[in-house]
């Protein structure tokens, strides 16, 4: 380890900021571009001692547990809270637009539709037994090291009130190892999923009914993907479609980020009569489409689809909706297929949609909505869509991951 002052000119992609030294490029999280500060520095690696030159756009962080002072450790949740608005908003943007212009695209890219404190709907925290009780909080980054939160200005006030409860329940099935809490805030209640933990022994399954009656606001708990208890129905809601998503489903992190992409889809289908619906889970975007067309919604997660058909078939007004279960990384829907579809909406996991992508640029479909939480594979995908004779028409950067550096992107496109 040796010590050193460095100058910081840039942020990286994981919100780090960059340093340029004799050997190369030096990471120095929680510094940001145009401050002097001394380091202690590991290889590629630095931690701040002092600064002699601060950033105009450094402001207070909200949160106790946020730098390298942190109360319990530097928690990994979030990366950029010592960072001003604008700059941030700037931040992100820029990493979707390198990310396009690394395929050759430039599109204009518009301004980053912000998230804000307390939305988070969705929160993973990472759990482990201890001799004073559960221990539950986030990881430090690139650490196994777990900081306690004694506030978290990210997850709504839903979750941060019964985070007791989350402790009580999660305490009862523990076992020696570390583990994962999963907790989705619905209508009905907390979605409380636990994973890692090995198969609960009769005690602890009564351990974790008992815990669950005695208190209020938990609509369901599963272990390793098995409902334990399931008191109410947990329900989310679609823009007025009301569905009950399998334990541990993938939701998207907040409600308002989730309502701006519908809107952004919904807008650019516009009055398509036939739309498929890719990596379509428990229907976000299929139920809200099916309101004014017929939609094929395609899954690879059979309870995710279950779910979304059930709420297609039980709410009224809808045009129909039908679900096929597929693996579309490995069998994406042939142009043959996509014939019958006006419009395609797409939303695939951080992979991408490579192979479909491909079959899409050989079809002849109007229109397409390509939304992801990964700017890079993205960017790959929509150049393999200009390729085939697409053109961009909108590129839409959208925070639900308050305070870190991912992104989520809704891109629409016609065929010219």
């Amino acid at each position: 380890m040796s010590t050193e002052t460095v100058t910081i000119t840039s942020l990286g992609a994981q919100g780090d900021g960059i340093a340029h030294g004799s050997a190369g490029p030096i990471y120095v999280p929680f510094a940001l571009p145009g401050e002097t500060v001394a380091i202690a520095r590991v290889k590629n690696h630095g931690t701040v001692m002092s600064t002699s030159v601060a950033s105009p756009d450094r402001v207070q962080p909200a949160c106790r547990h946020f730098g390298p002072e942190g109360v319990g450790g530097s928690c990994g949740g979030c990366s950029l809270q010592h960072l001003a608005r604008p700059a941030y908003g700037a931040f992100k943007r820029s990493l979707v637009i390198a990310a396009l212009k690394s395929k050759g695209l430039e599109p204009e890219v518009g301004p980053l539709v912000e998230a804000e404190a307390g939305e988070r709907r969705r929160v993973v925290f990472a759990a482990r037994r201890t001799e004073k009780g559960l221990l539950v909080g986030f990881n430090q980054a690139e650490s196994h090291h777990i900081v306690p939160i004694e506030e978290c200005p990210v997850i709504s006030a839903g979750i941060f009130a019964r985070l007791e409860a989350v402790r009580t329940i999660g305490l009862a099935a523990a076992g020696a190892d570390a583990f994962r809490i999963t907790v989705i805030e619905s209508l009905t209640g907390l979605d409380v999923a636990i994973d890692g933990v090995k198969q609960l022994s009769d005690r602890q399954r009564r351990d974790v009914t008992e815990a669950v009656l005695k208190l209020r606001g938990i609509a369901r708990v599963s272990v390793n993907g098995e409902i334990v208890i399931e008191p109410q129905k947990p329900l989310l809601d679609f823009s007025g479609i009301r569905v009950a998503p399998p334990p541990g489903a993938f939701t998207q992190a907040t409600v308002a980020a989730e309502e701006a992409m519908a809107r952004l889809v919904l807008d650019h289908v516009g009055k398509a009569k036939r739309v498929a619906d890719l990596f379509a889970g428990v229907g976000t975007f299929a139920l809200r489409l099916a309101r004014t067309a017929q939609v094929h919604a395609v899954e690879s997660d059979e309870k995710a689809l279950k779910a979304l058909d059930h709420a297609g078939r039980n709410t009224q007004g809808l045009k129909p909706v039908s679900v096929e279960k597929r693996d579309l990384f490995r069998r994406p829907l042939m142009v043959s297929e996509l014939k019958t579809f006006d419009a395609v909406v797409f939303d695939p996991p951080r992979a991408g949609a490579e192979e479909q992508c491909k079959e899409l640029a050989r079809s002849a479909v109007k229109k397409v909505v390509a939304v992801s939480c990964n700017p890079l594979s993205l960017a790959r995908d929509l150049a393999i869509l200009v390729g085939g004779g697409y053109a961009i028409t909108g590129v839409t950067p959208i925070d639900q991951f308050l305070w870190t550096p991912h992104v989520e992107v809704v891109a629409t496109l016609v065929r010219r």
